[in-house]
């Protein structure tokens, strides 16, 4: 009978003493000039109320999942972004090679309005000297010309 006794005695003091560590009572009250306090006691101020506050575990597995998901999430903006600025610079390089081709198109045709426009046609050499080309060296120019043209400015 004395162990019985002893052991709810000793159940009755171990749940009076877990359930006051989990369960610390806040009161907040607001003083004449509006302040706001906070106290583990009671103060007896007429604005006084008790907090009620609860407490659940965190789930350290649902904690891991979404900081992975929050690390996916992330990542996949990254690799979206690096996407992006591949494109982002192929479009700039065909651009500019557009551009390139275009202003090479302009210069063979300017090349070949000169060859059909004027009588006399010339090519500097290394030197910087001018070379005038006969009837056959400047068909022979006008031909390639034109080829380049057909090249450089039909796609």
């Amino acid at each position: 009978m004395k162990i019985q006794t002893f052991l709810t005695g000793f159940a009755a003091l171990a749940i009076t003493v877990s359930s006051a560590v989990y369960a610390d009572e806040i009161y907040k009250w607001t003083d004449e000039d509006g302040n706001v306090h906070y106290e583990d006691r009671p103060s007896g101020e007429p604005s006084e109320q008790r907090l009620q506050f609860s407490y659940n575990r965190t789930d350290s597995t649902a904690v891991d999942e979404r900081v992975k998901a929050q690390r996916d999430v992330a990542n996949t903006r990254l690799e979206a972004r690096a996407d992006k600025d591949a494109e982002d610079q192929t479009i700039a390089e065909e651009r500019a090679a557009a551009e390139k081709k275009l202003e090479q198109c302009q210069q063979y045709r300017a090349s070949l309005k000169v060859m059909l426009e004027s009588r006399r046609v010339y090519r500097e050499d290394e030197a910087g000297e001018r070379t005038y080309l006969d009837d056959t060296a400047r068909a022979e120019a006008r031909t390639k010309t034109e080829e380049l043209i057909k090249e450089t400015c039909s796609s």
